[in-house]
């Protein structure tokens, strides 16, 4: 690049700078480099962002892997040419069927298909349908795709603005004829788009299904393209028309999975096969050439339904998890701060310390909707089964049996965005809507794997991949 040759040592200052002008290489020197313990690193020195340290050098090594080696353990540094890094993304006309279906992708700020710019630390995405041809050529045999960005922020910035704007988007989509609507989105709040989602946007016509990436694509290990694949098929060829989190099903590459949108957590920082449904099971098994569905019980893709796009709200809602010793001018101040419902993610069965107790009377006196979760996650808030579940009873904080915390929050603000009413607040919140409160859990609705075990490590060492 013109700035790599203007500075052969982009990115590096101080004493990273001088060692590597002493060593006599540059950026995008491919070396071989040995530390001082022996080690023996081969691949293309990188340019690094100005704003890191100036104690390492980083190698992108043959595996595809990058690696950070303290310039004082540099032993020797040979180089053996020069691969000079050009990090565009390929772009080639999107193809268009007639016989297949109609698939737009909504992004949100999600790098579900991009490339890292080392010069510059910045993630390059691929968003064009031209770019995504040209990153995964795949989705040219599944569907005739279209691209919309509605906003680029990361997903711990996703908020009320935005879930309004995408659900109004997919309704948009579906009136103007789309088979199927893939979201772009990024894994850390995930779970709690695709839980409003469900509310904002009730009885769809077709598959709305969220995707995003843990490893970026770059990475040999990256999930980003198969994902995509994965969700795409699921829009345009899948039955399931809910709103849906597409993402790995093990850690391996053989299928993704389809968790329906009010039941799916994260439940790991950094592994693929991140997400889980919670208190039920997956909805389908996701393969390149395969549906496999897991239940009967969901809402079939029909043509003839038509969506509606709800996104009354109001975000005076907040979760207090609850913690032994917790202070009840806590709760006293969500009330002076003006908050109207309060979910509380309680322990056990759903119970909370008797300090509490005189706070939690003010609050509802003053019209605050207060319900209670647990923290648990899986299990159910019962509440009348210990003397302390019943005292909660009856100062008027309602159970919520097995909704999760953040799907709890979620549809409580948007409960509270139709009415204020106590006894209509709280017959909304229990009465279903698209899952997020079940009968009764299935049998492997709950299943742990804990390490160290010898059933689990007979089963982990022979079938985990």
């Amino acid at each position: 690049m013109n700035d790599a040759h203007a500075d052969p040592l982009k990115g590096y200052r101080g004493h990273a700078r001088a060692r590597l002008l002493e060593l006599g290489v540059t950026v995008w020197s491919d070396v071989r480099l040995v530390n001082d313990a022996g080690s023996v690193f081969e691949g293309v020195i990188l340019p690094r962002s100005g704003s890191v340290d100036d104690l390492h050098v980083v190698l992108k090594l043959k595996t595809g892997y990058n690696v950070g080696v303290h310039v004082d353990r540099i032993a020797d540094i040979r180089a053996l040419g020069y691969k000079e890094a050009v990090y565009k993304i390929p772009e080639q006309e999107f193809p268009s069927r007639p016989d297949l279906p109609k698939v737009t992708l909504l992004g949100t700020g999600g790098t579900i298909a991009s490339r890292l710019d080392y010069r510059t630390g910045a993630v390059i995405p691929a968003f064009t349908p031209g770019e995504l041809y040209g990153a995964v050529p795949e989705l040219a045999d599944i569907c005739n795709l279209t691209t919309k960005k509605l906003f680029g922020v990361f997903s711990e910035n996703m908020s009320w603005p935005q879930y309004v704007t995408l659900a109004e988007s997919i309704g948009r989509e579906i009136a103007a004829g789309a088979d199927g609507i893939v979201i772009g989105h990024g894994t850390d709040t995930m779970g709690h788009t695709a839980a409003v989602l469900s509310f904002m946007v009730q009885d769809s016509p077709v598959p709305v299904v969220l995707v995003g990436s843990q490893r970026s694509s770059d990475r040999p290990s990256s999930d980003a393209a198969l994902n995509l694949i994965h969700a795409v098929r699921a829009a345009a060829l899948g039955d399931i028309a809910e709103v849906m989190i597409c993402m790995f099903g093990p850690t391996s590459d053989r299928y993704g999975l389809l968790h329906r949108g009010t039941r799916c957590r994260k439940m790991h920082s950094s592994y693929r096969s991140t997400f889980r449904t919670v208190g039920d099971i997956p909805l389908c098994i996701v393969s390149a050439d395969s549906f496999t569905l897991l239940t009967d019980d969901y809402r079939r893709r029909d043509r003839s339904r038509a969506a509606r796009i709800d996104t009354a709200h109001d975000d005076r809602v907040t979760i207090l998890y609850y913690y032994p010793g917790m202070k009840p001018d806590l709760v006293d101040a969500l009330v002076e701060k003006g908050y109207r419902g309060i979910v509380i993610a309680g322990t056990g069965l759903g119970h909370v310390n008797r300090p509490l107790y005189p706070a939690l009377e003010r609050a509802v006196a003053s019209g605050v909707h207060v319900v209670m979760t647990v923290q648990t996650l899986w299990g159910f808030a019962q509440m009348y089964v210990y003397e302390t579940g019943r005292d909660l009873l009856d100062i008027g904080v309602v159970p919520l049996d097995n909704m999760l915390p953040e799907t709890a929050l979620m549809k409580l603000c948007w409960v509270l965005g139709h009415t204020d009413d106590h006894d209509r607040v709280l017959e909304m919140m229990r009465r279903p809507v698209n899952h997020e409160i079940t009968e009764r859990e299935p049998h492997n609705g709950y299943l742990i794997l804990q390490g160290g075990l010898p059933e689990v490590e007979e089963y982990t060492t022979t079938h985990w991949k």
